[in-house]
């Protein structure tokens, strides 16, 4: 009989194992609090759309939709692909439902799962996790600001130092084809010294040779978008920096920040941090006036962002050391048959209560299961055994960080522990 291949996960796609996923509730919960106190409602969308939506969205000369995405036929012959970005999606809801009649301004947030066909890297994989917000219905560069101080405002929840907030502007769809024009006059008469995903660029989307990773210095002189804005677009960009320097936000402005999607529109922005190397972009995002209507629905200005979690989960935990997950309130050990009775349904009775409390389902010695208590991060232990369920009725209650012991009667469990201190 041959030997069965191994099974593991397949390349860029990775397990989010017990030790983890603590954390990354905890980023979630956190996004749920701080987008809510914003007044921003979840959504949810397919994590399978039509292809065509990302080719309309994205734009058919970016590496995404060129390289990236995971695309195929189905069994009825339709072209669909995993989801490479939020946005599109989000967008295809709001015109497919209509919020634009229901909603004067909408402020949505998603999470959830992406799909890139990357080489994976440090904080980059191919089946990756996004936060993402946004904002239809408003022009005002009080947009920008509100999202820039929200994730400004998620960022210091979680306790994340070192974040920097770079921004810039792509203007209108005409500074940006009079300035990609600048760009190509630029870099053509020296496009054989780049590398070759910008040799490829230069025809087809030459801003994407800014944000080159491979001869980023090489782009050093090439001009400046900014000094292109129509006045409509200057407005709204020192308009957008002033807000943010009333609402007291620190910035860098960084003109080599351009997107590899076609829908953007007049501000970029991007949260990186040091701590991540090369690829050290946490959250981007910004605004795209025109894609509600590319997409179908009315002239609907728009703007948001999207945050890595696999990165910013990398920023949460220090260096060598696994976010250890939450231990039960209380570890429930016995002695006896009749104990080992008691103790599971209590620690039932007690996990129905929402107190979280545990046994040792392997029946183990008294010693195996203090032992196992220490091990799983137990906050409190009891001993039960013949005495404390005959005439005694107490139990001695430990809290293991430091060795308090108290006396506590088994009826009053649930109270002193749903309690605290």
């Amino acid at each position: 009989m041959s030997k069965q291949p191994k099974l593991q996960a397949i390349r860029g796609a990775q397990d989010l194992l017990p030790d983890s996923s603590p954390l990354w509730q905890v980023i979630e919960g956190t996004a749920r609090d701080v987008f809510g106190a914003f007044g921003f409602s979840e959504i949810r969308t397919p994590v399978l759309e039509s292809t065509a939506l990302f080719a309309r969205s994205i734009g058919e000369s970016t590496d995404i939709v060129e390289k990236e995405m995971y695309t195929f036929a189905d069994t009825g012959g339709d072209s669909v692909t995993l989801r490479p970005e939020g946005t599109a999606g989000v967008v295809r809801a709001y015109v497919e439902h209509s919020l634009f009649q229901h909603m004067r301004v909408a402020k949505l947030f998603y999470l959830g799962a992406m799909f890139r066909r990357e080489r994976p890297q440090k904080g980059r994989l191919r089946q990756f996790h996004q936060i993402g917000a946004e904002v239809l219905g408003s022009p005002h560069p009080s947009v920008e600001v509100t999202v820039l101080v929200m994730l400004k405002t998620f960022f210091e929840r979680l306790g994340l130092k070192g974040t920097k907030l770079e921004i810039n502007s792509l203007g209108g769809p005409e500074t940006r084809a009079e300035y990609r024009q600048k760009l190509y006059d630029f870099f053509k008469p020296r496009i054989g010294e780049f590398c070759g995903d910008c040799q490829r660029r230069i025809e087809s989307n030459p801003l994407r040779i800014l944000d080159c990773k491979v001869d980023g210095e090489k782009t050093k002189g090439a001009p400046h978008i900014v000094d292109l804005l129509a006045k409509d677009d200057a407005d709204h960009w020192h308009a957008t920096l002033r807000g943010l320097e009333d609402a007291g936000l620190t910035f860098d402005i960084n003109p080599r920040i351009v997107r590899g999607l076609d829908y953007y529109t007049r501000t970029v922005f991007e949260f990186t941090a040091d701590l991540l190397g090369a690829q050290n972009t946490v959250a981007a995002g910004g605004r795209y006036d025109g894609l509600v209507e590319q997409l179908g629905g009315p002239p609907t200005p728009a703007a948001g962002f999207a945050i890595g979690i696999e990165r910013l989960a990398l920023l949460l935990t220090p260096p060598g050391q696994a976010a250890r997950p939450p231990g039960p309130k209380l570890f429930i050990a016995t002695i006896g048959e009749q104990a080992a009775k008691y103790g599971l349904l209590a620690a039932l009775d007690l996990s129905r209560q929402g107190i979280w409390a545990e046994v040792d389902l392997l029946g183990g010695s008294l010693q195996k299961q203090m032992k196992h208590a220490d091990r799983i991060g137990a906050e409190y232990l009891i001993v039960v055994g013949e005495d404390e369920l005959g005439g005694k009725k107490k139990v001695d209650l430990k809290r293991l960080s430091d060795g308090k012991v108290e006396p506590v009667e088994l009826s009053s469990l649930a109270s002193r522990l749903g309690g605290g201190e």
